[in-house]
């Protein structure tokens, strides 16, 4: 296990270099001039040459790029050109509203989506099946803003049981984590479903069933272990993109996170923040699909990490 983790853990330094060197050049390529944008659209072309040397966007494009580096080795991510303010406060408070949203969306969403995949299963071409995966099928078919609108007449405007915009409480984050969390749980009541179909067409399940073990023991100690390998695949995708902010349902929510932080950045062309903001989603993608092998063995023992 350790020299797994480890083989992975320096296998992940290429990857995140070469992730740096990509979104460095990569949004320079970008329309529109930063040093233009701050100075305003009456400043003189001195003006914004001040600017922009005073951002050191004067400099080549490599020493750029290593004075980037090096802030970044030295725990120093920049000064944000819009705000004038570190990058690391900018992402403070936005980073943790993200989480708590993101935690909350992938649990009730995981948790809803087994159960009814795993009902739907156990009672294939029946009611139950027809009811889940009907309810399955509509919540990947309506887009997140819709969901969003129609929660926010219901609890904010009839009812005025909810807040329809901000964060801070647990109020605020219960209509995004429902609207969020509506798509993720219909994809994994039907991954659930069909890798718990597949499993229970397996010889050893039938083995199992031979011998007269009991249905609730076959299900729960035979084959939910080995049907949830791919859905915690899955779960690690998901929880990676809600990571990275869903920007439309911060928008409908004006719920202040790094979506909506990434979309404000790219408007501005704040260099800094874009660039930390990728690295971030990029970093977290690597350490969730890390995360996700390792509990590949902890599921089922029999797999081993090589």
């Amino acid at each position: 296990m350790f020299r797994y983790f480890t083989k992975r853990i320096i296998g992940i330094l290429p990857t995140l270099l070469l992730v740096l060197v990509f979104v460095f050049f990569f949004i320079r390529l970008l329309p529109g001039d930063p040093a233009r944008m701050l100075a305003g659209p009456e400043a003189t072309l001195q003006d914004v040459e001040n600017v922009r040397r005073n951002l050191g966007l004067d400099k080549p494009l490599y020493a750029q790029f290593v004075n980037f580096i090096t802030g970044l080795l030295k725990g120093d991510f920049g000064i944000s050109l819009r705000t004038k303010r570190p990058v690391v406060n900018e992402l403070g408070m936005r980073l943790r509203n993200t989480l708590a949203l993101a935690f909350v969306s992938i649990t009730w969403s995981s948790i809803a989506g087994i159960i009814v995949g795993l009902q739907s299963a156990r009672h294939r071409s029946k009611w139950q099946d027809y009811a889940g995966m009907t309810t399955a099928v509509s919540g990947v078919s309506m887009p997140n803003f819709w969901i969003g609108f129609l929660l926010i007449i219901l609890f904010s405007v009839k009812l005025k049981w909810l807040p329809t915009t901000g964060a801070g409480s647990i109020k605020n984050i219960i209509l995004p984590a429902i609207t969020l969390g509506t798509s993720i749980f219909a994809v994994i009541a039907r991954f659930t479903r069909s890798s718990l179909l597949e499993v229970l067409k397996a010889d050893y399940i039938r083995t199992a069933r031979a011998k007269g073990v009991k249905e609730n023991r076959v299900v729960w100690y035979h084959a939910f272990r080995n049907a949830m390998i791919s859905v915690i695949t899955v779960l690690g995708l998901q929880f990676g993109f809600l990571l990275g902010g869903s920007v439309v349902t911060e928008t409908v929510f004006a719920y202040p996170g790094v979506g909506s932080l990434l979309v404000e950045s790219v408007s501005y062309r704040d260099y800094p923040t874009i660039q930390i903001l990728i690295l971030l989603f990029a970093a977290s993608f690597i350490v969730i699909n890390l995360i996700v092998d390792l509990l590949y063995s902890v599921i089922n023992p029999e797999i081993r990490l090589g």
